[in-house]
């Protein structure tokens, strides 16, 4: 495994994962209707064999294996271990589901077995991408489809650059990430992300950013409470070891700034590439 996938490891591994399946709930309704799109634009039907990238606990694992059904298949991969262990409790009651702790940029295959391949918000951690929908495409039948979901441009999704901006006017500003570095980021230039599906052998390769709106039903309060436990809020509390003072005075203000987005809940932009293999 290449070095900046095992930072990835270690990281939904020992510290965002524990964190996720503690929110697991909210998250899943937080985030649920970009896999409602997914799912939708996927069209994913009985019988199928589906390969989930990024399956995390298990929430678009799940639903794909319903969709399904007994007399298909679905595989979910993540490089988290801890999630992987959530993920297996929450499938156990479906048989066609399986399960594996694993990089879908290296895992071997079965040559031509699925389907569809879908993800959403898994493929930005790739350290090649390129050469890892290369490894997916070897995984799918002819003619079988690739339908991911990935964050858009950084100003585009304030559940990002809100909390970033807060902690950073409360505890200083932490060390400076590369968005085109593996993250959630890396895919927000459409284009880009079309190109290297293209070079990995792909037809009909599409893009499309999308407007989209995320609530939780207890408000701006419940969103705030969340971002300062996931997201960059998050990453800069834990880098100056804030206290609880200062962790109260930034969810406050968060909850304050997302208020001032409108009651519908918070604005996003979400990419949403398809594909087909030759």
């Amino acid at each position: 495994m290449a070095a900046s996938n095992q930072d990835q490891e270690e990281f939904w591994t020992s510290n965002a994962g524990p964190t996720w399946v503690s929110h697991e709930g909210p998250l899943d309704l937080f985030l649920g209707p970009v896999l409602d799109q997914v799912l939708e634009r996927s069209a994913i039907s009985t019988g199928q064999h589906v390969l989930d990238i990024g399956c995390g606990t298990g929430q678009s694992t799940l639903a794909a294996g319903n969709r399904v059904g007994p007399t298909g298949h679905v595989l979910g991969l993540d490089i988290s271990s801890t999630m992987i262990a959530r993920a297996n409790e929450r499938v156990a009651s479906l048989p066609q589901v399986a399960l594996a702790l694993a990089d879908a940029a290296e895992h071997l295959f079965e040559p031509a077995f699925f389907d569809h391949v879908i993800s959403r918000f898994g493929v930005m951690f790739f350290a090649d991408p390129e050469a890892a929908f290369r490894n997916i495409a070897r995984a799918l039948k002819p003619g079988g489809k690739v339908t991911l979901a990935a964050w858009g441009q950084i100003q585009r999704n304030p559940w990002f650059t809100l909390p970033a901006a807060i902690a950073k006017a409360e505890l200083g500003a932490p060390p400076k990430s590369d968005p085109d570095e593996p993250g959630p980021f890396a895919f927000r230039d459409i284009d880009k992300v079309c190109s290297m599906l293209v070079a990995a052998g792909f037809t009909d390769v599409g893009g499309v950013a999308q407007d989209m709106v995320f609530a939780l039903p207890g408000g701006m309060a419940e969103v705030a409470k969340l971002s300062l436990k996931v997201g960059p809020a998050a990453g800069t509390i834990k880098h100056f070891s804030a206290d609880q003072a200062a962790q109260d005075r930034i969810e406050a203000a968060m909850a304050d700034a997302f208020e001032g987005l409108g009651s519908a809940g918070i604005p996003a932009e979400i990419n949403f590439f398809t594909a087909t293999k030759s």
